[in-house]
């Protein structure tokens, strides 16, 4: 079973951490692409440091493994100030967010990940230390029950989120500073994986790095992911040096073919071409014919596909596109849905994309 953690996916694995803090960038002057949303950060921290207060807060959104908990440190970084990390599945009760806000020093940033995910109590206490820098604690139950004031010292809150609209409108109108985060072209991928290969001590050449940047899905964590991935192969089975050649013959090993499609995402189209004719197909019913759950083939691989145009949504069920016929090797059908192929390339670069 594919899990989040997956070669292609873009969720972080535990056992990555570590690895992934190492190829992290520590300012704004090493962060790669997202041009637009680094000067508007950029002008936000200079201004704040330059009235010696602390930021507005910061709502960081857009999919996952592209820089929110890196641009999180980088903030940090840059004001100078300590950082708490949280998330919002691990702030279930009131008094967990309140023991988190009385212990920040004045000036530090507070990170909750997955913010959307904030217990209801816990948001509404947030927003009075949001925009008062006060929480009220209520000690005792039934009509002896006391709220008790508590101050917080002025603090930075950014929150990352991978939905934005789950957002409650009064959560979103207390962040003075709202940015989304873009999927990264394959040009920018390389200038990524020239610097991660810098740090990491991996030898590779330009058709190397563009081979891999070009099967990565415009994602920064699955690009270092298989940077890590094709230098085991090159180290093992090679001179460690990763071309072009050695970069094609790894990620045929790890199954991950020219579009950046693994073995769960070609499953979910050879299934929906060869079993259901093209769909429409509903998605329990195509998440058993892969053997997987039906939360798996939607929020790891349906987003990549619809958004390279391999699959579509529609009302009756999920439909295979003439572009999947053709990666398939399949002569696609009269009245097929969809155009024609777009390439890995091309992929990020051909106007706004569908974001999942």
């Amino acid at each position: 079973m594919t899990e989040p953690g997956g070669l292609v996916s873009a969720y972080v694995h535990d056992a990555e951490l570590d690895a992934e803090a190492t190829v992290r960038p520590k300012r704004l002057s090493e962060f790669i692409a997202q041009d637009r949303v680094r000067d508007q950060l950029d002008l936000l921290l200079q201004g704040a440091m330059r009235r010696g207060s602390p930021p507005d807060h910061i709502l960081l959104s857009g999919p996952p493994g592209l820089g929110k908990t890196s641009l999180a440190n980088i903030v940090a970084a840059e004001l100078g100030a300590g950082i708490r990390v949280t998330s919002g599945p691990a702030i279930e009760r009131s008094g967990d967010l309140a023991a988190i806000l009385t212990s920040l020093a004045e000036g530090d940033v507070l990170f909750i990940d997955e913010i959307h995910r904030i217990a209801k109590p816990a948001e509404e206490l947030l927003y009075s230390a949001m925009e008062d820098f006060r929480v009220d604690v209520v000690v005792g139950k039934g009509p002896g029950a006391t709220a008790i004031p508590l101050d917080v010292e002025p603090f930075t809150l950014v929150g990352a989120t991978t939905r934005s609209g789950l957002l409650t409108g009064p959560m979103r109108d207390r962040f003075g500073f709202v940015a989304h985060l873009d999927f990264y072209a394959p040009g920018e991928l390389e200038l990524l994986l020239q610097r991660s290969a810098r740090i990491l001590g991996v030898r590779i050449t330009e058709e190397g790095a563009r081979e891999v940047a070009g099967r990565s899905r415009g994602t920064p964590r699955i690009a270092n992911r298989l940077l890590r991935r094709v230098r085991d192969f090159a180290e093992v089975r090679a001179d460690g040096i990763v071309t072009l050649e050695i970069a094609r013959a790894a990620l045929k090993v790890y199954d991950v073919d020219a579009l950046g499609l693994d073995r769960l995402d070609r499953a979910v189209l050879t299934a929906l071409v060869e079993a259901f004719r093209g769909g429409p197909v509903g998605l329990s019913t195509l998440a058993v014919a892969v053997g997987e759950q039906p939360d798996t083939v939607e929020e790891v691989c349906e987003p990549f596909l619809v958004r390279a145009g391999l699959l579509a949504r529609t009302p009756r069920g999920r439909v295979a596109t003439e572009a999947a016929w053709r990666h398939l090797g399949h002569t696609p059908p009269t009245g097929t849905f969809g155009a024609n192929p777009i390439s890995a390339p091309d992929l990020f670069t051909a106007g706004e994309a569908e974001r999942p």
